[in-house]
């Protein structure tokens, strides 16, 4: 008689091929990176980096697509209802973590109908004025702005995105007024405040850097907790309002059901591009710093964030939609 032990070993035996051929399989058509944000702005930009970086090891093209409104939930919301086969991919923001508390009517709960694969960076902001703006100093922007309750506004990418949520930390902390005026997306407000439309606005330092040597706008502070090695002349907005400090980070999500053999593969490859010398000084040049992780770390990293942005949230007192 065969032995339990043997048959067992035996099953294992036959179905390691079919495990191992289904990990196989993946990809043999293009993967399609959903970004929920505008052109040009930080995930955008990440999201063709590590497209272009992840066609070369897997052979397949991952063809980036903007679907950005309604603070990212339009895009998001695709991923959401897109089969679970690993081809269609979401790259996701803090926006997301933020929503969980500002937009609580959203058609999926981030946790429950999205999986965790791989975060990828973290980066801080500047915030910059129209040179209109008779400030040239944190101080004098927020006394400025206290003389003057409301008079002022301040663009942002949309509702809930990281620029936003460090806009109304800022007022919150500094205890003045200010109105928001969203947009699609950072182009687009950017657009704006060079423009002098909208005068204040947060955005990402690398590109705010070039409006800022061209003279048409005026950098008042960085938001990390010391001052950016992009912008080593500019004082961290800490240095007036000590304990202020506001980062953008981007991951990489997919509907809930997505095989775990696929997200490993895809949190393996994400890691080892980071890891390259290449990545790094990349990111360096962008502002920001990679941000490896095993899927395990990114979901409690995205759980604490969410509780984060949350107090966040109720110190600003911003309205949820």
């Amino acid at each position: 008689m065969i032995s339990r032990r043997l048959m067992l070993g035996a099953a294992g035996l036959l179905a390691a091929p079919s495990i191992a051929s289904a990990q196989g399989a993946w990809p043999n058509r293009p993967v399609k990176i959903v970004v929920p944000f505008g052109l040009g702005g930080s995930a955008d930009v990440a999201a063709r980096f590590l497209g272009e970086q992840l066609q070369q090891s897997l052979g397949q093209p991952f063809v980036i697509e903007n679907r950005p409104g309604a603070g990212a939930v339009i895009g998001t919301d695709l991923v959401v209802k897109s089969p679970a086969d690993g081809y269609t991919l979401l790259l996701m923001s803090n926006t997301h973590t933020a929503n969980e508390t500002l937009i609580p009517n959203r058609p999926y709960q981030l946790m429950r109908d999205l999986a965790p694969v791989a975060a990828i960076n973290v980066a801080y902001h500047v915030l910059a004025v129209h040179p209109s703006i008779p400030a040239t100093t944190v101080p004098e922007l927020i006394a400025l702005l206290r003389a003057n309750p409301g008079r002022y506004d301040y663009a942002s990418s949309g509702p809930g995105t990281p620029y936003h949520v460090a806009g109304e930390v800022f007022l919150a902390m500094a205890g003045v007024q200010a109105q928001h005026v969203p947009f699609r997306g950072s182009n687009e407000a950017r657009t704006a405040l060079i423009a002098g439309q909208v005068p204040i606005m947060f955005d990402a330092i690398p590109t705010m850097r070039e409006q800022v040597a061209g003279g048409r706008v005026r950098a008042l502070g960085t938001t990390g907790p010391t001052r950016s090695p992009l912008m080593p002349e500019v004082p961290a907005v800490a240095e007036a309002l000590p304990g202020f400090e506001a980062s953008i980070w981007l991951g990489l999500m997919a509907p809930a059901a997505l095989p775990q053999p696929i997200k490993e593969r895809l949190n393996a490859e994400v890691n080892r591009i980071l890891a390259l010398p290449a990545t790094q000084e990349a990111q360096a040049r962008a502002g920001a710093a990679p941000l490896p992780m095993s899927i395990a770390d990114f979901d409690a990293f995205l759980r604490r964030d969410i509780t984060r942005q949350a107090e966040y949230i109720r110190m600003a007192r911003m309205t949820p939609t």
